[in-house]
């Protein structure tokens, strides 16, 4: 009868387990060193230079003039970097959204049957995405916006599109009365279209009848907000731009800087979104679509309906790290004077603001605009993968 075996544990030296947090614990250390030098060396030049460390100069006049905004010279940085953050939120929310939506179109476009469609748009995408984006940027201000027409010989499409040297104008929405009473009404009239496409979901899990999921969601959206646009008196109004002597009345005005900015952004992430697009739908199994061939499905119900759906499941965390990319990229604004958040720190710093604690505002704005737009993708992300049952 042979003796049960025992097993010996190996010396601490040997042991995986405690090597692993040895490990850890020196990477930690070595981390946390480091930064503790650079804390201190910063502090040394600091007190060397007699640069304050403290974010009291949020407070001080902030001597900056933004183009197309009321802010003072005499008000605070704090009022100018809210500016700022403005201005960049603004362009990426726009940018994103275009960026989107010419991004799939050409990413459908370079799997076309149609030579000559898919021939220009890879040509598109292999043109953009090889140039430098800050290139891009300059060019679009120099060569196109500021080229435009002086304003007396601005090209006009009735009261839809001015282009000027002055910015280019398009129609805007204009609200007469409480602006907290419309947002309410958009956000009533968003849930009921919400609640209206769920019932039609469900509708079509019990009876099989089609959902129209989109069709109904979006006429109620519609009917509520025409309904309360009655009962309200029309508080919200659409006004066109139009030439007024040596200005632009009505619409909303793109000063050429923005212009500039967004036309660049949009080109520049559309070339990547659309080889992502291009890339999720041909992931998607080729079972698939003869699948939705065999049940009489026209190209365009394919796509809509069988292919894009599951392609984004494929694509949306990819399109996400675009998003990102597209609004830290707005930061090379400054190269044109645009002011978003990173020429208003930097005109701040040249108005003796601390250049330390500016940066650090910076770079914590621009990591709360990321983890937002992270939080948001995620979101989308989860809603569209599949769970497993």
């Amino acid at each position: 009868m042979t003796a049960p075996a025992t097993t010996a544990r190996p010396p601490i030296w040997r042991d995986v387990r405690y090597l692993r947090v040895l490990f850890q614990a020196v990477v930690v250390a070595v981390v946390t060193g480091i930064g503790l030098w650079l804390w201190n060396n910063v502090q040394t030049n600091a007190r060397t230079t007699g640069i304050p460390l403290t974010l009291g100069y949020l407070d001080q006049p902030s001597d900056i003039t933004v183009p197309g905004n009321d802010l003072r010279p005499t008000q605070s940085v704090r009022d100018a970097i809210g500016v700022g953050l403005g201005n960049t939120v603004r362009v990426a929310l726009a940018g994103i959204v275009l960026a989107t939506v010419l991004g799939v179109l050409l990413g459908i476009a370079r799997l076309s049957t149609n030579w000559l469609l898919s021939r220009l748009a890879q040509a598109y995408v292999e043109v953009l995405r090889n140039v430098p984006l800050l290139a891009l940027v300059i060019f679009s201000y120099i060569a196109v916006f500021l080229r435009l027409p002086r304003l007396e010989n601005a090209t006009t499409v009735g009261s839809v599109f001015i282009a000027s040297i002055r910015g280019v104008a398009i129609p805007w929405y204009r609200i007469e009365g409480s602006s907290l009473a419309v947002a309410a009404v958009i956000v009533l009239a968003l849930a009921a279209g919400w609640l209206a496409a769920r019932w039609r979901r469900r509708v079509n899990e019990a009876t099989g009848q089609p959902a129209y999921r989109w069709t109904v969601g979006v006429a109620t959206f519609a009917v509520v907000v025409v309904v309360a646009q009655i009962a309200l008196g029309s508080p919200v109004s659409l006004s066109g731009p139009a030439v007024d002597g040596r200005r632009i009345s009505g619409g909303i005005t793109m000063l050429p800087e923005f212009a500039a900015l967004l036309a660049a952004l949009v080109t520049y992430t559309a070339s990547h979104i659309a080889e992502i697009v291009r890339g999720s739908i041909q992931a998607v199994p080729k079972g698939q679509v003869e699948a939705a061939s065999a049940l009489a499905l026209s190209p365009s119900q394919r796509m809509r309906l069988v292919v894009l759906p599951q392609a984004m499941r494929i694509a949306v965390p990819a399109i996400g790290n675009q998003y990102l990319n597209l609004t830290k990229n707005s930061s090379l604004a400054v190269a044109i004077s645009y002011f978003e958040l990173t020429k208003v720190t930097s005109v701040s710093i040249g108005n003796r603001a601390p250049a330390v604690p500016s940066f650090a505002v910076l770079l914590l704005l621009y990591l709360m605009l990321s983890l937002a737009l992270s939080a948001v993708v995620n979101i989308a992300n989860r809603r569209l993968e599949l769970v497993e049952r």
